[in-house]
């Protein structure tokens, strides 16, 4: 079966090549840079180039845009460009050429100000049922692109499954005050608890997506490691959040003492996978266990061995005084 992987010199896309090839697929991969995963060099922007690249194509693996990182960088203009007209083109294409399946890769960006509560609220326990409220063009663009592929499912029959997925890159974090108080590894530590999810188990989710999209026909879902709390934790979680971690993780506190690691003093959301977990039928591996884990074995690099192999990306050719890459 052919595939095509947009975005196949990115993070994801790059991981997605890298395993659909293992598993014998032929895949076409479109992006703007050349790379070993990338067979057609252009943009989802030129409606030209994404038909040639669907000729014979099955299945969709919709990864390329701009993300947060570039707001600082790129107009507004150019993410309607990229993540709306972008994702319109190859929603139109992939009609027109018989294409059976779209997986979108977006973002729990889109939540937004939805996940931000209240100074004296509980902490927000997020489901896809949670209501996104964008705050910058990234989220705004990517819930669009979203609706696009709910239409394209409603008006043409056109299988699409999006995928909302949490932080899985490697970089630095964008806040020069986050990063000044944990180190890299430790603020990714954390982040399994509620907000991250690793490449491996992000690459598995599009894969089960791909399996049930045809069932399902449209679905919306988040992937993020699967967190150890429940909604009763939330209060105590938003201000208290060492006790409640050290409640369901005795031993994480030794390990982090070790190492001169501090967990945050409140979590103020909680991403839920549960509903992709239940209906496509995905099983995470990595998570603040599988962590604690690692830390105990003395393993110093926490990711998965393909999140390794695919290393770091960046997001901008060039380097920016303030840290890995601005942020508006």
């Amino acid at each position: 079966m052919s595939v095509l992987v947009t975005g196949s010199a990115g993070h994801l896309g790059d991981a997605l090549v890298r395993t659909l090839k293992n598993l014998k697929y032929e895949v076409v991969g479109l992006d703007l840079l050349a790379s070993p995963f990338t067979t057609h060099i252009g943009s989802i922007t030129d409606r030209a180039c994404v038909e040639r690249c669907l000729d014979g194509v099955k299945v969709v693996f919709h990864t390329a845009t701009l993300h947060k990182p570039h707001v600082a960088t790129h107009s507004p203009q150019q993410f309607v460009d990229t993540n709306i007209s972008g994702t319109l083109n190859l929603l139109q294409e992939a009609v027109a050429a018989g294409v059976e399946r779209l997986i979108f890769t977006s973002t729990t960006s889109v939540f937004g100000d939805a996940l931000v509560p209240s100074p004296e609220a509980p902490a927000a326990w997020v489901t896809e049922d949670t209501r996104p409220i964008p705050k910058n063009i990234y989220g705004v663009t990517k819930a669009a692109a979203e609706d696009l592929c709910q239409l394209y499912y409603r008006n043409y029959g056109l299988a699409c499954i999006v995928l909302r997925t949490s932080r899985f890159f490697p970089e630095e974090d964008d806040h020069k005050g986050v990063r000044e108080a944990y180190t890299d590894s430790n603020l990714k530590a954390n982040e399994y608890l509620f907000r991250r999810v690793d490449l491996e188990d992000a690459v598995s989710a599009h894969l089960a997506a791909a399996g049930r999209a045809r069932d399902i026909g449209f679905g919306t879902y988040i992937i993020s490691a699967t967190t150890p709390f429940s909604p009763e934790d939330m209060p105590e979680l938003r201000n208290g959040a060492s006790r409640v971690v050290r409640r369901l993780f005795p031993d994480y506190e030794r390990e982090y003492e070790r190492r001169g690691w501090k967990m945050f003093p409140g979590i103020d959301r909680v991403y839920v996978n549960q509903r992709a977990c239940k209906d496509l039928g995905w099983q995470p591996r990595y998570d603040f266990r599988h962590i604690i884990d690692r830390l105990k074995a003395e393993e110093d690099d926490l990711r998965s061995p393909l999140a390794r192999l695919v290393g770091s990306k960046g997001y901008h050719a060039g380097t920016f005084s303030e840290g890995p890459y601005p942020v508006e």
